[in-house]
């Protein structure tokens, strides 16, 4: 087939143009990714749970269901649960991130800021959740930039894919238009049941669960974003200082004042959990700890592995066996040293040393903590049980000469 000039010109020119158009199109697709609106169904189901697009909003995630849950507040300032979204991908394991390149999805209680979102990013969308925060600084835990973001590949973050993504940040940006200036985000390493209090009841992260638990308890109760504070090098909630004092995360806790109503519910929901999770350890629930080859992923996502990063690491975790046993007794050792009178080496050395004088041998005496000991009494007392014994040998050779036939007796 022959084309003249003109309509090869032709031709081109119209090619060109739907490739500049195509072209337009895509970038003005990514362009305005961040300018999504909310999905129809989900202003829908607002509307039905009582609360608008531009109410605040609260973030919850779960690593060990894979879960990630979004909250919105309600005229009355208590918040109602809107959506859950299967998590694509979270990496590392159940517990804190520490250190920089650990793999690990942090755990506590962080801010999200307007400043904090990030609408050019190559996952898609993504926003920082807030690590470090200030506990996570003094216990000098280490790295940054941890994302909720597209993709479904996470090396630290909390991985969605490009529909969620684009969603929850169609939410946030939402809510921060209505005049929200930050987003609280509760990150767990599961859900604070008592069935799962129960089985990672020995898990050397415990201590530090218990901290969110508390958190957790807080707005569980009263269904409102708790306020957080550091002391002690710990998280504390709901509390302000007595008599104008201040909180340092590095110095011990000051005096602190509670809602009374709110701590009360507090304690009896704790103490009520408590019980239930000491029921399940009576009923045969053992203590394990999970082991992840590189984190998880919801149940939900298992026909896409392809899509997620480092798919050969997403096989069930290990559950390693703790010995409860041991634990207690390690525990009632550490207890009874604890109640134990504090001496000090001064003290320790100086009743030992009046013990050892008043002994009886030597070799007590010479053993005695005394850095100025004379050892050579270790030596005399060798030496004189050495003489006995040769003593006590001739002797009894002498008896026994003395009793043969025609022996001459000794004088």
């Amino acid at each position: 087939m022959k084309f003249s000039r003109i309509g090869f010109s032709r031709l081109w020119s119209t090619a060109a143009l739907a490739a500049t158009l195509t072209l337009a199109a895509c970038q003005g697709d990514f362009a305005n990714r961040a300018d999504a609106p909310i999905p129809p169904q989900t202003v829908a189901l607002m509307s039905e749970k009582g609360v608008d697009p531009e109410s605040p909003m609260l973030i919850r995630a779960y690593k060990k269901e894979s879960e990630l849950e979004i909250w919105k507040m309600r005229a009355d300032g208590r918040y109602v649960h809107l959506k859950t979204f299967p998590m694509c991908r979270w990496s590392g394991q159940l517990g804190p991130k520490t250190r920089e390149g650990d793999r690990q999805v942090p755990e506590g209680f962080y801010s999200i800021t307007p400043a904090q979102m990030n609408p050019n990013s190559n996952y898609y969308l993504s926003f920082n959740v807030g690590y470090p925060n200030q506990l996570d600084r003094a216990l000098g835990h280490t790295g940054g930039t941890i994302m909720v973001h597209g993709a479904c590949s996470s090396a630290g973050c909390f991985s969605m894919t490009d529909a969620q993504i684009a969603e929850i940040y169609a939410i946030a940006r939402t809510s921060f238009a209505g005049g929200q200036r930050a987003i609280q985000m509760q990150s767990y390493p599961f859900r604070m049941t008592p069935e799962n209090l129960a089985k990672h009841r020995l898990d050397q992260n415990m201590a530090f669960w218990k901290q969110l638990k508390e958190g957790n308890d807080h707005f569980e109760v009263t269904q409102k974003e708790p306020r957080v504070a550091f002391c002690g090098r710990r998280y504390v909630f709901n509390a302000a200082p007595g008599d104008g004092q201040n909180m340092d995360v590095n110095a011990a806790c000051p005096t602190l004042k509670h809602n009374p109503e709110v701590a009360l519910a507090v304690a009896e929901k704790a103490d009520e959990d408590n019980r239930k999770v000491a029921e399940l350890a009576d009923s045969g629930v053992k203590p394990v700890r999970l082991v992840y080859q590189d984190g998880g992923q919801h149940p939900s996502f298992s026909s896409r592995v392809a899509e997620v990063s480092r798919p050969e690491t997403l096989a069930p975790p290990a559950e390693i066996a703790l010995d409860e046993h041991a634990a207690k007794t390690a525990n009632a050792t550490s207890q009874l040293a604890a109640k134990a009178p504090v001496v000090s080496p001064a003290l320790a050395m100086s009743a030992a040393a009046h013990h050892a004088a008043e002994a009886p041998d030597a070799v007590t005496r010479a053993l005695a903590p005394d850095a100025h000991r004379n050892m050579s009494a270790i030596a005399e007392d060798v030496e004189t049980t050495g003489a006995i014994k040769k003593a006590n040998a001739k002797k009894n050779a002498t008896a026994t000469a003395a009793k043969k036939p025609g022996a001459t007796p000794a004088h």
